[in-house]
């Protein structure tokens, strides 16, 4: 077991992820972003401010809203309307073929790590992020 912080091991793992789902998504040129609002799509549409306010916590600094990102998947085809944003046919099979990589990078992070191990991280996390929100 190692001497360091939670800090240390929770912007680590953060660093780990965005390489890999960076390096997973390079094949079509996206990034965790473009995969983020293409999931965030698929399972319910809505305007660039819905997408903003359900990605607001995986926003970096200076990264005010996935505007930008909404339109590079419209140019692509994938992305369709203007009020509410919704995936076009292309863009769910976008959607599916990235899915089935995505799955895979998340088998690779939980490798050897029990569903319950799983669930009781995340719940300490949630517990620790809790009491810090209540100050």
């Amino acid at each position: 077991m190692s001497d360091l912080p939670i800090g240390y091991w929770i912007k680590h793992l953060d660093r780990l992820i965005e390489n890999d789902f960076d390096r997973v998504l390079s094949t079509e040129t996206l990034g965790r972003r473009h995969w983020q609002v293409l999931t965030s799509l698929h399972s319910d549409p809505g305007a660039v401010a819905d997408l903003d306010r359900r990605l607001a916590p995986f926003l970096e600094e200076g990264e005010s809203s996935v505007a930008p990102v909404v339109e590079e998947l419209r140019a692509r085809g994938w992305v369709e309307g203007s009020g509410p944003l919704s995936l076009t046919a292309a863009g769910h099979t976008a959607h599916d073929a990235l899915f089935e990589k995505v799955s895979d990078a998340r088998r690779r992070l939980a490798q050897g790590i029990t569903d319950q191990e799983y669930r009781a991280t995340v719940d300490v996390l949630e517990r620790m992020s809790a009491n810090l929100e209540r100050g």
